[in-house]
């Protein structure tokens, strides 16, 4: 196990990549809105954090149109969503940029939620674990899909300690909505 000692408070990080997204003719990139299948797997994903008690103190969203949809039919599930940073940096983001963008996040901050975009967040889960509970490492390298909620938990004084192998991965779901 690569994971540092414990030290501090436990930290949760939740990372949610965006729901499956449209591509309509002649709309930029950042533009795009969700899919059908993406506008039934956001709620999904929502209902699965809370029912796996994965309520954020704070979420940072992608300004993505598809990252922010995501995020909003995701906190209409709960009853009092947190607050929400609504972060440009995000949108496309590498290791480098998520980890600047988590690192200004307040100490008090102990459940933190990360919504946006691959190959990105998938590079971040794969960087912060130095281990994973049972096959969860396996299934972020095998595929990283829409709507997937990865859950990385590490022992810090502030959120500007979290680096490479810190984390140790404990869950990833890919939760989906019912076709009506």
């Amino acid at each position: 196990m690569n994971a540092r000692p414990a030290v501090g408070p436990r930290r949760r990080l939740v990372v949610l990549r965006h729901a499956k997204s449209a591509w309509p003719d002649g709309v930029p990139d950042h533009e795009r809105p969700l899919a059908t299948r993406g506008r039934r797997d956001a709620p999904a994903a929502g209902r699965a954090m809370a029912g796996a008690d994965l309520l954020p103190d704070l979420a940072l969203c992608s300004t993505a149109v598809r990252a922010r949809e995501t995020w909003e039919l995701a906190a209409e599930q709960w009853g009092t969503p947190p607050p929400v940073r609504f972060d440009e940096r995000l949108y496309g983001a590498d290791i480098p940029e998520l980890l600047q963008s988590v690192s200004e996040v307040p100490e008090h901050v102990r459940t933190l939620l990360l919504v946006g975009h691959n190959p990105g967040l998938e590079e971040l889960v794969l960087e912060l674990a130095g281990d994973g509970v049972d096959d969860t490492l396996d299934h972020v390298r095998t595929k990283f899909p829409t709507s997937a909620v990865a859950v990385l938990v590490w022992h810090g004084s502030d959120w500007r300690r979290l680096g490479p192998g810190d984390a140790l991965l404990t869950d990833v779901v890919v939760p989906r909505g019912k076709k009506e």
